[in-house]
């Protein structure tokens, strides 16, 4: 099976719920989908992405700019040159502690995403603002057989695409 990671949307309805999407099968998500080449070039001192390219979930990083995903089970990304459009944004990561998959611990964490380092990052709340958040999250499979541990909270602006970091957007 392909390592693959989980899109979660978050929804603000009273409190923030993390939803998740969900298939199953190993065969039938690597007949649905591509895998990724590695990680992407990146400048040596600031490790920002330099030139577009189809990465493995894995290598991407906080601060990376890339292409919506369309489905909610991830294992590559599109990620582009953070001046050049685009859809989505990687603005925080989380490391969960070691020890047994949670999917309670990992929505709990998730939440994460849409309070302080939200805030800090885009400058006004979360309940004020008009962007968007998911967190990419572990699943089972990538928790036991890849020791994945990172949350990664995801923005983007509902309005389309834009270029340049949505940091200090405050919108």
């Amino acid at each position: 099976m392909r390592k693959m990671r989980t899109r979660r949307t978050l929804a603000l309805v009273g409190s923030a719920v993390a939803l998740t999407v969900a298939l199953s099968g190993c065969s039938a998500i690597n007949s649905i989908l591509g895998g990724g080449s590695g990680d992407a070039d990146r400048d040596e001192e600031t490790g920002q992405v330099t030139e577009s390219a189809n990465i493995d979930i894995f290598a991407l990083k906080l601060g990376d700019c890339k292409m919506e995903s369309p489905s909610g089970l991830i294992e590559d990304a599109d990620v582009v040159p953070c001046e050049e459009p685009h859809d989505e944004e990687v603005y925080y990561e989380i490391t969960m502690d070691d020890g047994e998959y949670s999917e309670d611990a990992i929505n709990a964490a998730s939440q994460e995403c849409i309070g302080d380092a939200y805030t800090n990052f885009v400058g006004i709340g979360y309940d004020q603002s008009t962007l968007e958040v998911y967190p990419i999250t572990p699943t089972k499979d990538t928790w036991d057989g890849y020791d994945d541990r990172i949350v990664q909270c995801v923005i983007s602006d509902p309005a389309g695409q834009t270029t340049g970091s949505l940091e200090g957007a405050a919108r």
